[in-house]
């Protein structure tokens, strides 16, 4: 008897332990599950906060992005290219100024070369008159450019071609807005008086002033400039004859003083550019011994 109650017993306190422990169980894992949703929902709330933040920028301080960015002032900041086009425009307007200027100083240092130092090398003080018989010297080439060509009415073929071509400058430089004063000096002053003259440069271009004079004013004019010519040793009264010549126009500053000699070398086009070349390079004798004092006086020598 007494070890069946034992045994009944027994057998409630092994039954009763079981189910304790399937108690506590239960708790611990509702406990687990709801700590485990409560560490998600925290999870998506940081998520969601994270995702509200401005992302932090991956430019370092100083630096710009490859792509083009508008500042708040609305202006679009240059890109690459773009400042790559404006190195080569500013690169290439230098260099097209630079070399106008090394141009314009190579044509002042000939002229200048040209002019020579003390007397004159080409030109000087002569008395002539024009083709309505008014004086005109060497002060009448003041104040303007010029530019003199000897020659001789008869000419049968040399002094027409250089005259056709000393017109064609004259209209190429007037519409560049320089307007030299074209004179035409004659060789042969025994045949070419004042009206031979200037029914003879009426055939070339309205501008062109004619001088002559008697045979010694001719003479000298033609030394003063260098200028050879030659008539046959015997002539016979009305004898048809040819004159030698030299064949230069002489370009004289506004000053009076020779510039350059352009010979049969130039063109209708060339003849003109060294033309305009020379005017645009001019500096007056003033200023050029000004610039001699000058620390940069080197450039010009």
């Amino acid at each position: 008897m007494l070890s069946s109650i034992r045994t009944a017993g027994a057998r409630r306190v092994c039954v009763g332990v079981p189910r304790v422990s399937s108690v506590f169980s239960r708790a611990f894992t509702i406990n687990d599950r709801l700590l485990n949703e409560k560490e998600v929902e925290t999870n998506e709330a940081k998520s969601e906060v994270v995702s509200k933040r401005k992302p932090l920028s991956r430019i370092a301080i100083g630096g710009s992005s490859g792509s083009s960015q508008r500042n708040p002032g609305g202006s679009i900041e240059f890109t690459t290219w773009k400042a790559a086009a404006l190195l080569v425009l500013v690169g290439g307007s230098l260099f097209y100024f630079f070399d106008k200027e090394k141009r314009r100083l190579q044509i002042e240092k000939e002229a200048e070369a040209n002019r020579g130092y003390g007397k004159p090398l080409v030109g000087g003080p002569f008395k002539l008159i024009d083709q309505d018989g008014n004086e005109f010297t060497e002060k009448n080439l003041l104040g303007k450019f010029s530019i003199l060509y000897f020659g001789f009415t008869h000419c049968p073929d040399i002094c027409p071609d250089e005259l056709d071509k000393l017109g064609v400058w004259l209209d190429k430089l007037e519409k560049r807005g320089i307007r030299p004063q074209s004179i035409f000096i004659t060789c042969d002053p025994a045949r070419d008086q004042p009206q031979v003259i200037k029914e003879y440069l009426s055939e070339f271009h309205p501008s062109l002033i004619g001088l002559t004079g008697d045979y010694d004013e001719i003479k000298n004019a033609c030394k003063q400039y260098r200028v050879y010519f030659s008539t046959p040793p015997t002539l016979q009264p009305g004898q048809d004859y040819l004159v030698d010549h030299s064949i230069f126009f002489y370009l004289m500053d506004p000053e009076g003083k020779f510039i350059d000699a352009l010979g049969r070398q130039y063109d209708e086009n060339t003849g003109a550019d060294k033309i305009e070349e020379h005017v645009k390079a001019y500096v007056p004798s003033d200023k050029r011994e000004k610039r001699e004092e000058k620390w940069y006086s080197f450039l010009f020598k």
